[in-house]
């Protein structure tokens, strides 16, 4: 068999991960069909039910101002989705590319790079994000765009850790020999051979963005109304949560759901990827 269909047998062993897929594909299906079922728009007021709970005509109730607040987590839910697929993209592209071209190149471009990477590392990159996330005006791509930016260099020091010894591999030195260009050797030579922690790494970055843009949203930082995410909606319920649970409940479960989903995912790669581990049973 490829080592492909051996990657996807391990997975399909490991029930967690089935689970977690699952309740992740489930969570997509909510936010690209849910549109199709709701009776009213997220920016839409009903002034006959504020703060009502849960009811047929509101299915997870309303807030203080008459949104419902079922389409309002559809909303939150694209939304955090999109950020959090953005950013987990952004930063396995960026950190993928710069750690194995230091790693290949050496010299001044390794030492520049290091010099860069340990410098953001000790920067309150939380603290900048915030800032800047005030001053763009919630606008999500803003916010994708700097937790990109602020987000790739932890992983840039591991994938140049372990592309130290992939670059004196024999397939790439013969590629060096032969005449091919460094940068064409990094992308098609060394990166793929990395690919499982790659795959990882963009799982984990999936439940990072989401945290992140979760706790930027819920002090105030984030994205803003009119637009919504699940971490905004977590902050307007939870000072509320006395009178309206449900407020906070739905986009908390919604929440915790797509967490637990991504862990429990990126749990079972790292075993299935992993030719050592024995999680995935015999293959």
């Amino acid at each position: 068999m490829s080592k492909w269909e051996l990657y996807a047998r391990r997975f399909s062993r490991n029930r967690g991960a089935l689970i977690g897929l699952g309740i992740f594909v489930l969570l997509v299906l909510f936010a690209v069909i849910g549109p199709a079922f709701q009776q009213w728009d997220h920016i839409e007021l009903d002034f006959l039910a504020l703060s009502d709970p849960p009811s047929a005509e509101h299915w997870f109730g309303t807030n203080n101002a008459g949104n419902d607040l079922y389409a309002m987590v559809v909303v939150g839910l694209q939304r955090s989705l999109m950020i959090a697929i953005t950013v987990a993209v952004g930063t396995t592209v960026l950190s993928a590319v710069i750690g194995a071209a230091a790693a290949y190149f050496r010299g001044w471009v390794e030492r520049i790079t290091l010099l860069v990477i340990h410098f953001l590392m000790v920067m309150p990159t939380f603290l900048i994000l915030s800032m800047i996330s005030n001053e763009a005006g919630g606008d999500w791509r803003i916010i994708s765009l700097v937790m990109i930016l602020v987000g790739w260099f932890f992983s840039a020091r591991v994938i140049w850790t372990l592309s130290l010894s992939i670059r004196e591999r024999e397939y790439v030195q013969a590629a060096r020999y032969m005449g091919v260009r460094g940068f064409t050797i990094v992308l098609r030579h060394m990166l793929p051979n990395i690919g499982s922690l790659l795959v990882i790494n963009f799982t984990l970055g999936v439940v990072s963005a989401v945290l992140t843009e979760t706790g930027l949203s819920f002090i105030g930082f984030g994205v803003k109304l009119p637009d919504v995410s699940l971490g905004s909606l977590i902050g307007i319920g939870a000072n509320s949560i006395s009178s309206a649970p449900w407020l906070f409940y739905f986009p908390a479960g919604a929440l915790t759901l797509l967490t637990v989903s991504m862990a429990l995912i990126a749990d079972g790669l790292r075993d299935a990827l992993d030719p050592t581990s024995a999680a995935g049973g015999r293959a």
